[in-house]
């Protein structure tokens, strides 16, 4: 069974390749802009809702969509649009806990929708202006959440993860494992070669 993916997020399409789950990209055409005093539990959601209902599916096919944010005092760290900006945010992360927030939605054959949300909590070393200049001019926050990637060189910037460490990375795989197994949808097989 093949499972329609939302998303064109290379991390999201290789978690779950690596648990051989066979798989379709569609990429949606979502606005991701946020609204006016939108909370972040509310934009991931919406986000994540829109991107399952905007890729277009027929009867019996399985579709998972997902949106992840960075979240601290409240305030929606997505991605940085240029290295000024992703330096802002990695300065204010610097030292400090913050939360990594999936909203993920499966549609199973039937049509019906079924989301989910998981929130990790990430502690930052408080690292300073060298390591952040550092770090900018490697571009690896380049489309990422709260201009860091966990899985590249900024696991160096990482002091602790309590939660889903595949959430961090942008898809909480055992949760959404969890609900397809739960649907009757795609299942994962650990089979030695099933890797990507």
């Amino acid at each position: 069974m093949i499972l329609v993916l939302a998303s064109t997020s290379p991390r999201r399409r290789e978690l779950l390749a690596r648990v051989g789950i066979e798989l379709e990209v569609r990429p949606p055409d979502v606005d991701e802009s946020e609204l006016a005093g939108e909370d972040p539990v509310t934009y991931v959601a919406r986000i994540a809702l829109a991107k399952a209902r905007a890729c277009a599916h027929a009867a019996g096919e399985w579709v998972l969509a997902a949106d992840t944010t960075v979240t601290i005092d409240g305030r929606i760290l997505s991605k940085a649009a240029d290295g000024s900006e992703a330096a802002a945010m990695l300065r204010s992360l610097a030292g400090r806990v913050h939360q990594v927030m999936t909203a993920f939605v499966v549609i199973d054959g039937a049509g019906v929708e079924h989301a989910e949300r998981v929130t990790t909590e990430v502690a930052m070393v408080d690292y300073g202006e060298a390591a952040i200049a550092d770090y900018v001019a490697s571009n690896e926050w380049e489309n990422k959440a709260g201009a860091y990637a966990l899985q590249g060189i900024a696991a160096a910037l990482v002091r602790e993860v309590r939660g889903s460490v595949t959430n961090v990375i942008g898809l909480p795989l055992a949760e959404v494992l969890a609900v397809l197994a739960r649907t009757g949808g795609p299942v994962a097989r650990f089979a030695a070669g099933s890797a990507a």
